[in-house]
């Protein structure tokens, strides 16, 4: 069985299904069609299985940097030298990053929102260190609880869950909400 053309040509369709496994990776449930969700499943589910077996997976580094004050200015001796400082980092390994550098090229960069109530300096200071906060939450939040799921149910894979609604008002195609297990 070919894959489904959903009424467009290549390019509109890889976009269609970018954007739509955008929405359900970060939204963890979206309302669609039932072709877009089926074709959707099977994207979701392998980029989900990419964060999964990669999230653990990091290595500790020793780097040597320049020591900074508060300020963010280098630090020198009596002499003018720069003073180096051994920092101990922990980085991701090979595989992690390749897995991360796949889900990056597939899904859109979404940009967290401010909460409401939350002043521009506060939301700068919780946002700082994730520039892809869709990435670091599929390895962060979905790698641990769908690998405590597999262990649990002793399976892998079937991360979404496709629920029918009847027919759509107007054209009568068949709606559906997907959703993230």
């Amino acid at each position: 069985m070919g894959t489904r053309k959903l009424g467009r040509n290549s390019s509109q369709r890889r976009a269609l299904l970018r954007g739509l496994t955008t929405d359900l990776l970060w939204y963890g449930r979206i309302t669609t069609t039932e072709a877009r969700a089926k074709e959707i499943r099977g994207i979701a589910d392998s980029l989900l299985t990419l964060a999964i077996n990669e999230y653990d997976k990091t290595v500790k580094v020793k780097k040597t940097v320049c020591d900074r004050d508060e300020d963010g200015k280098i630090k020198k001796d009596k002499d003018g030298n720069v003073i180096k400082v051994e920092v101990e980092l922990e980085n991701d390994a090979p595989s992690k990053l390749n897995a991360r550098r796949k889900i990056m090229a597939y899904v859109y960069d979404i940009q967290e929102k401010r909460n409401d109530g939350e002043d521009k300096d506060k939301f700068i200071a919780r946002t700082k260190d994730n520039k892809h906060p869709l990435v670091e939450k599929m390895f962060r939040e979905y790698g641990p609880k769908y690998r405590a799921r597999n262990e649990e149910k002793n399976c892998a894979g079937g991360y979404t869950r496709i629920i029918k609604m009847g027919p759509r008002r107007g054209d009568n195609a068949e709606e559906v909400i997907i959703e993230l297990v």
